[in-house]
């Protein structure tokens, strides 16, 4: 016997299961919230106080429960901080402001970019949700609240009640390590927490629902009556007659208008400049916003993950989000059939009794990392023979294939209705396997006349233009100079006066200078300042923009010192720590100062919004 035919009459549970099978996930979430209201109320005596569901981790299991604090006064504030990397965080701190709301508290939203850390000592309640970025780091835009945080400068906080919504990728050894040290160091300055911490995986969107319920439940104010809400479908409030609006639960589908090897011949790259239409599709967007690409997996790879799994793709399958599907297609558009998961790992363990993969699945972190770094879902199966396996419990293990953001490469004051991409194509050996990267490789294969690709467009708040009489240096290398050419389009339409610099690094002269001709214009019309490419595999040592940022340090600094912002995009784990290093020694030695004061200088550029990164 379940526990709802315990607590509900067998009418309730039909009328509830009704119900249920009309609600989107936003409507979900709010009816959660008003139930939680009404539970607090002398009428609905059914539910005790604090009786909400426990939350779950990212990895589907419950953490222990803590107590719901009393219902909390009107009069207290209520503070709900984001650090993102991709947005998703900000718009998970709307749907939680929402749910609040609905349960009468107010609420403020402040970006950790642009919050004073000294507030801290003043708030009340405060909810945190924060991305991770790459190994362990926080968002790059919340550094400077990090660091305030973790420092001596942090206040006591023993008034303070405080949740935290991490989010993270499981790939990753550090999984939702910035979360992790928000709730640690809040717990450590005398903060009382209002709900256990949640890690999320990718795939956040439900556990994500579920502790917002949680959390918004447990700091309802008691007398408060929610009023109805209009269900709101990707952040836009769905009124009468109103359209529903692109975005990433609803992308659009572009036609594919230029699909074109850029690289020459000779290039160890292959890097295509894609142009995509959004006619009629009411998206907008900023340089140095990004566009998610909806991508599908290779049908070469499903089908060969088919064969060695000896399974039909005309088998259904049941899938979250549309509901029964043929194996092929699931494998080819819903789940993520590339990379190796921990969840993966652990599930493979169990239908494989394998006693490798389940010591695998219960070690140390940086273990698992390293070996799912050389090892594919395709790979672990192979491996790992599991007799008899069904298409069900293949899709078990599997996570949702995610959308892939890339940095746009174009303005929309110059390319009305278009939207550009510079996209290096990611191909290699693994195990003498040919591999390809998801996205990229969708991409390469759209050069039909009638290919389109499902988008939406992810503003990136945190890589913005300045005004147009304030000096740039753009620092990028491979296609982080997609951004650039964006900020030089619109620069030139819009007449700037400031000063621009691109300093641009790749392999080799002949074959990689991407753009090169659009810059060379650029500078003969004054628009593009000055431009300094470096290029590695020429001959002569290995040269990096890094070290072309050394030879010119002095300008830099006087460039800095002058009031200019400076932008650095690119790869996260090398090339921008590499660059920051650099930075740090030209303030250091222009500047007269040693490094750690050089250091304080860098951070107070990124406070300012004058030293801004877009790394991947």
């Amino acid at each position: 016997m379940t526990t709802s035919s315990l607590i509900l009459t067998p009418d309730q549970r039909d009328h509830v299961d009704l119900l249920a099978a009309t609600l989107d996930r936003d409507q979900a979430i709010w009816l959660s919230g008003y139930f939680a209201g009404l539970s607090r109320t002398p009428s609905a005596g059914a539910a005790p106080a604090g009786a909400a569901a426990p939350a779950v981790n990212g990895a589907g299991t419950a953490q222990p429960t803590v107590a719901a604090p009393a219902a909390a006064p009107a009069t207290r504030t209520l503070t709900i901080l984001y650090g993102t990397d991709t947005g998703n965080s900000k718009e998970l701190a709307g749907e939680l402001a929402a749910a609040a709301k609905a349960q009468g508290r107010e609420s403020r939203i402040a970006d950790m970019a642009a919050y004073k850390p000294r507030e801290l000592k003043d708030e009340q309640d405060l909810l945190v949700v924060t991305a991770t970025h790459g190994e362990g780091d926080p968002p790059p835009s919340a550094v400077g609240f990090f660091e305030f945080l973790a420092g001596r400068k942090a206040p006591k906080v023993p008034s303070l009640r405080f949740a935290v919504l991490a989010l993270g990728d499981s790939t990753y050894e550090h999984y939702c390590s910035a979360g992790k040290q928000v709730d640690a160091r809040l717990e450590e300055l005398g903060g009382e927490r209002i709900a256990d911490r949640v890690d999320c995986d990718v795939d956040y969107e439900d556990d994500a629902a579920a502790w917002i319920a949680d959390v918004a439940s447990r700091i309802a104010v008691a007398e408060a009556a929610p009023a109805a809400a209009a269900p709101v479908i990707n952040g836009v409030a769905d009124g009468a007659g109103a359209p529903p609006a692109y975005g990433k639960k609803h992308p659009f589908r572009a036609s594919v208008l230029e699909n074109v090897v850029i690289t020459g011949r000779g290039s160890t790259k292959e890097t295509r400049h894609v142009e995509l239409s959004i006619e009629d599709s009411g998206l907008t967007y900023q340089p140095g916003d990004a566009l998610g690409i909806v991508a599908e997996n290779d049908p070469e790879l499903v089908a060969t993950l088919l064969d060695k799994l000896s399974l039909s793709g005309d088998a259904t399958v049941t899938t979250k989000k549309s509901g029964p599907l043929p194996l092929a297609e699931a494998l080819t558009r819903t789940f993520e059939i590339t990379a190796g998961t921990p969840r993966f790992v652990e599930h493979w363990a169990e239908l494989s009794g394998s006693k490798e993969l389940a010591a695998l699945a219960a070690g140390d972190a940086k273990t698992r990392t390293a070996y799912l770094d050389r090892h594919h879902v395709l790979d672990i199966v192979d491996a790992y023979p599991v007799p008899g396996l069904d298409a069900e419990q293949l899709v078990a293990g599997l996570r949702p294939l995610q959308p892939r953001l890339y940095s746009i490469a174009s303005s929309l004051e110059a390319a009305p209705d278009e939207v550009h991409l510079t996209v290096s194509t990611v191909r290699y050996d693994l195990h003498g396997i040919g591999r390809t990267g998801v996205a990229s490789g969708h991409l390469a294969r759209l050069t039909g006349e009638d290919d389109t690709v499902p988008v939406y467009v992810q503003a990136n708040e945190h890589f913005r233009l300045p005004d147009d009489d304030t000096a740039i240096i753009m620092v990028g290398a491979g296609t982080g100079v997609a951004p650039y050419r964006a900020f030089m389009q619109e620069r030139e339409v819009r007449g700037a006066t400031g000063d621009s610099w691109l300093v641009f690094g790749e392999r080799n002269f002949r074959s990689d200078f991407l753009y090169q001709v659009e810059w060379q214009e650029l500078l003969r019309n004054g628009a593009l300042t000055r431009l300094d490419p470096v290029f590695s595999r020429d001959a002569g040592p290995k040269t990096y923009v890094q070290d072309r940022l050394r030879q010119k340090g002095a300008d830099v600094y006087a460039w800095l010192q002058d009031g200019a912002r400076i932008y650095v995009c690119g790869d996260a784990a090398h090339m921008a720590p590499d660059v920051h290093a650099t930075l740090v020694s030209i303030v250091s030695e222009h500047g007269g100062i040693d490094d750690d004061t050089a250091e304080a200088y860098l951070n107070e550029l990124q406070r300012d919004h004058r030293y801004l990164l877009d790394v991947y």
